[in-house]
């Protein structure tokens, strides 16, 4: 990575930690830079350390990995389908791992189980929709577009059915996972090593990157292993999303508003794009948690309610800014 691409990820991680910094120590009991460097030291009282090490701690560090890991699968869905507007979630990924993490909860399981079946359901979208874009030859980026709508449609109407029919004391739980919410995520560190890997797995390939986001054509008359490198790029991108969901459930806007954002800053170069994504992503979904724990305390928000306010008037701007 060359000295000029140093600079602004300098500048994204030092964020990244104040933002976790600040998690860590607001809430409905605040907690000064001295206690919570004391919590770390092993010097605080028990009711810090645990505030501070199972509660806190871990919910910042998971709200880290899931904005990290959408932002990035938003950049690659970019680059795979060419369109500064494409989500995540667009290929219908959501909607697989929500159908899989209600079946759990209406079967009165909890836990391991329902992130298992929402990973699960995420994957079997993934496959679904790849398979039917491929149909009977190859697929196109506008092939796998619509396909990816049309089976989103498609589980968003079992959703409704699924709620419809759910008993009244089990919709508030589905509700949250629905509207995206990190309160229950108490294992982050399988989400923090993937996006890692990830990142160190992509970055290499940036110029390669480069290239394919202009065209296949160009990319192929340039060396480029079109097909294998669209392979790699919607499949990690897919596993990105379903490991984000599973951790906390559908979170809009993160991964369609960070690179969009990014790139209007840095340029178009993915080697930057990329790890400035898991940074970026990263520390917004901090922010946002840290205000979905506040603004109602001692009550709580979802954060996707929270991401989605922030995104809408975001996007409308940066589009405006970009016309």
């Amino acid at each position: 990575m060359t000295r000029s691409l140093l600079p602004p990820l300098l500048f994204l991680a030092l964020a990244s930690l104040l933002a976790m910094a600040v998690s860590v120590a607001v809430g409905s009991v605040a907690l000064s830079p001295l206690e919570v460097l004391s919590v770390f030291f092993g010097n605080a009282e028990p009711l810090q350390q645990t505030l501070v090490l199972e509660l806190r701690l871990p919910r910042t560090l998971s709200a880290f990995a899931t904005g990290g890991l959408l932002a990035v699968a938003g950049a690659l869905m970019q680059v795979l389908l060419r369109n500064p507007l494409a989500d995540p979630y667009v290929l219908g990924l959501s909607g697989g791992a929500a159908v899989g993490a209600l079946l759990a909860m209406l079967a009165g399981l909890g836990g391991f189980l329902v992130s298992g079946s929402a990973f699960a359901g995420a994957l079997l979208s993934t496959f679904l929709v790849f398979g039917l874009a491929h149909g009977t030859g190859s697929w196109t980026p506008s092939r796998l577009l619509l396909t990816g709508v049309v089976v989103a449609a498609g589980w968003g109407a079992v959703i409704t059915l699924m709620l419809a029919i759910s008993p009244a004391r089990e919709l508030p739980g589905m509700l949250y996972w629905l509207m995206g919410d990190v309160s229950y995520a108490r294992t982050p560190w399988p989400g923090l090593l993937f996006l890692l890997a990830v990142c160190l797995l992509i970055v290499p390939l940036g110029r390669s990157l480069n290239v394919l986001a202009r065209g296949p054509l160009q990319a192929a008359a340039l060396g480029i292993s079109v097909r294998p490198m669209e392979w790699l790029i919607y499949v990690l991108a897919s596993l990105l999303t379903a490991t984000a969901v599973t951790m906390a459930g559908s979170i809009g806007f993160v991964g369609l508003v960070v690179p969009h954002m990014l790139r209007l800053v840095l340029g178009n170069d993915q080697r930057l794009i990329l790890p400035a994504c898991a940074l970026a992503g990263g520390t917004l979904l901090v922010l946002a948690d840290t205000l979905a724990r506040i603004v109602i305390a001692p009550e709580q928000l979802p954060v996707g309610v929270i991401t989605a306010l922030l995104g809408v008037p975001t996007f409308l701007y940066l589009l405006y800014r970009s016309r």
